[in-house]
């Protein structure tokens, strides 16, 4: 019988598995808000307790065994020792969430209220220093702080922008050593985070990890920064690079037999109807860094490379190839140009389609669950046949998506075993 770590390794080598190889939770862009973590235990009838939150920023559930197998996921997430808020997830403790969901959070997740309402989170728990993160009063999910002192154009320094990189220590590797033990053969298929290797990935660029974040932190600065100030960001990114490097070979020692797909970046290049640059800038500016990680990836290990790129990236696709990633996601395929089939046909045996299952924008949280049903058995059809497809959503599923709709999902992928 073939389990799901055979099942994965088969499908992103581009053959067809026995089945619909399925990832919820190995990552921080396929995960599930911590509420439809808890209402899909209660659908399903399974035991009711705390759900943990394995990813505080987007507030995204630990799926636990049960839940896993009940599902037919997968895949299991290999992550660092330090989450985004600059903690480690360990010691656990009760938090009572705005909603009022009770939950199971790490020691060092310390918040306060504001004198709006709003739940504000502090960097490495330090409650010292200024927050990094802010829970809108109704929200559900934290929004980074910038924290940008003025910028003194004469006094950049690109050593500012690197100083959340370092050669992992043996406190660091311990853990990935702890973690590659705890998920050897445990039969599913094992997504690792690489430390460092995110260039430009926005979402980690205002350092909510950090508590007196130096440099470049603010989002349109830094935006703007890729353009006007490239020989910088060159400068950024050739040192990260270089520490990566070395971190890869650490990560390898300590737990590469473990990990089968290596997630390496979430540095968004698409809108809904277009793309934040140009492909000339992105064979600039960013290329000559992920080539180098996929070249020693892949001449040193057998993990699979992922890139994580929201959005209309049709007019990269062929450079993410010759940069060296297997693995495409979130296949968006709601946006310009992403249409399902004509991604399968020009590059099914090229790239793993590693979502797109359904959209997440309209269709799970405001269709109804005949229409979650159709367009999951329709883009089933489309992706699937020859292997090179993981199914799942476009992206996290969201605190408010009716559970009736999730459901229909899982529901449309059980009968599509049939």
């Amino acid at each position: 019988m073939v389990n799901s770590r055979e099942r994965l390794l088969v499908t992103i080598g581009h053959a067809e598995p026995d089945r619909v190889c399925v990832d919820f939770g190995s990552t921080a862009v396929t995960g599930m808000h911590v509420r439809t973590v808890k209402l899909l235990r209660e659908h399903y009838g399974l035991a009711q307790r705390p759900v943990k939150v394995c990813e505080p920023y987007q507030m995204l559930g630990e799926i636990e065994e049960d839940l896993l197998e009940r599902l037919g996921i997968d895949t299991v997430s290999l992550v660092g020792p330090g989450n985004i808020f600059g903690f480690r997830n360990e010691n656990w403790r009760p938090w009572k969430a705005p909603w009022g969901q009770d939950l199971l959070v790490p020691d060092n997740f310390q918040t306060t209220l504001d004198e709006d309402g709003d739940t504000l989170i502090f960097p490495q728990g330090d409650r010292e220093a200024a927050p990094s993160g802010r829970m809108p009063t109704g929200g559900y999910f934290f929004d980074t702080i910038v924290r940008q002192p003025p910028i003194e154009e004469d006094n950049l320094n690109p050593e500012d922008n690197l100083e959340e990189f370092s050669i992992l220590d043996d406190d660091a590797l311990g853990w990935y050593r702890s973690e590659a033990g705890r998920l050897h053969g445990n039969g599913r298929g094992v997504v690792a985070g690489m430390p460092g290797t995110a260039f430009g990935d926005i979402a980690l660029v205002p350092a909510p990890f950090l508590k007196n974040p130096r440099g470049i932190r603010d989002i349109a600065e830094w935006y703007m920064s890729t353009a006007v100030r490239r020989e910088y960001i060159h400068a950024v990114f050739e040192k990260q690079c270089e520490i990566a490097l070395e971190n890869l070979k650490l990560v390898n020692d300590a737990a590469g037999e473990v990990i089968d797909v290596a997630f390496i970046c979430g540095t968004d290049f698409g809108t809904q109807t277009s793309q934040f640059c140009s492909t000339d800038t992105y064979e600039d500016l960013y290329a000559p860094y992920y080539k180098r990680v996929n070249a020693w990836i892949h001449a040193n290990t057998k993990w699979k490379t992922f890139k994580h790129s929201c959005g209309a990236v049709y007019p990269f696709l062929d450079r993410f190839i010759e940069s060296g990633f297997d693995i495409l996601n979130p296949v968006q395929c709601s946006a310009a140009d992403m249409d399902p089939a004509r991604l399968k046909r020009e590059y099914g045996d090229r790239l793993v389609f590693w979502g797109g299952g359904v959209d997440t924008q309209k269709t799970l949280p405001f269709g109804t669950p005949d229409e979650v049903y159709r367009e999951v058995r329709e883009r089933i059809d489309i992706l699937a046949p020859g292997g090179g497809f993981v199914f799942d959503a476009i992206h996290n599923v969201q605190a408010n998506t009716p559970i009736d709709n999730v459901a229909a999902m899982f529901t449309a992928l059980e009968d599509a075993r049939l």
